[in-house]
């Protein structure tokens, strides 16, 4: 049910977002442009809004952020509640998940950090 429901979302956004930009292609490339402000997507010089702009509300923008946000129920994680079992890779590639770690009643550490 709730994969029907952000499908159906999704969809309407990309639909609007896209008549919009057939409509209004001015109006709508300047709200593009503060979106990349955000994201700092601006501040490159070699990386125009016309190599980014024009791929909002396309078929390959709905796909992924469908997939995105199908991915993201999954990684839900409630205070009391039992930890996600996310997938991690290891240092040699190979693909498992966050619980395999866990040994007996140990508690599992996560140490977050960069190494540079």
């Amino acid at each position: 049910l709730q994969k029907t429901l952000i499908l159906l979302h999704v969809t309407m956004s990309v639909v609007v977002g896209k008549t919009l930009m057939i409509l209004f292609p001015n109006a709508m490339k300047r709200y593009i442009l503060k979106l990349g402000q955000k994201s700092r997507m601006n501040e490159n010089p070699k990386f125009s809004y016309e190599n980014w702009g024009p791929t909002f509300f396309s078929f390959k923008y709905l796909l992924f952020v469908l997939k995105v946000k199908w991915k993201r129920l999954e990684d839900e994680a409630y205070e009391g509640h039992p930890a996600p079992n996310a997938p991690v890779v290891t240092f040699n590639g190979e693909v498992c998940h966050l619980l395999d770690f866990m040994q007996d009643n140990r508690p599992l550490i996560l140490n977050f950090g960069s190494c540079t």
